[in-house]
């Protein structure tokens, strides 16, 4: 796990139980906007909930190789951003991400999830990430937009969200794609 300094205001630092507090307050802050785009907010009630979530990002790390980080900013907790598991049979992996509604629009994640790809296609030679959203996640779907990444379908009813199912976006970006694009 590492600490990368995205710029002079920004970071991702690795996850750890003392973060559950901080975890916990931002989903809090922004409940209301993070649940219509993320099942789990509502299951999310209370600082033992966000300690349960990071001990399993951790456990996930240390059996898959894989990692969740926290997105600061201004040395606040602005969001997550993480790998779902990686399949290294087949050298792929999702990664997923939310920000609190007050750190929207500053091009955190767009920063985050370019090391995030760099890592997993570079350093760990994946051959495929993948990140899906809710299409009607405009500023989600922005984020691989905006890194090039390719649109590869719709997945149709795919998330109960307390809205009801949504459909999401699948974006995919390939090594060699992104080796062209740096």
């Amino acid at each position: 796990m590492f600490t990368y300094i995205l710029d002079e205001d920004t970071e991702l630092r690795p996850l750890e139980p003392a973060h559950a507090r901080h975890i916990y307050q931002l989903i809090d802050q922004s409940r209301s906007y993070l649940r219509q785009w993320l099942s789990w907010v509502d299951a999310t009630t209370s600082v033992q909930a966000s300690e349960d979530y990071v001990r399993a990002a951790l456990t996930q790390s240390m059996e898959n190789g894989g990692f969740t980080a926290g997105i600061w900013y201004k040395d606040q907790l602005a969001g997550i951003i993480g790998f779902h598991e990686i399949n290294w049979n087949h050298r792929t992996v999702g990664i997923g991400y939310w920000l609190g509604e007050n750190y929207q629009g500053h091009g955190l994640v767009t920063s985050a999830l370019r090391v995030m790809v760099d890592y997993a296609l570079l350093e760990l030679n994946l051959h495929r990430v993948e990140v899906r959203c809710a299409t009607g996640n405009k500023r989600s779907r922005a984020v691989p937009e905006r890194l090039g990444f390719i649109l590869e379908g719709i997945i149709r009813e795919t998330e109960l969200l307390p809205s009801g199912y949504v459909d999401h976006a699948v974006y995919g970006m390939l090594q060699q794609e992104w080796k062209l694009k740096r």
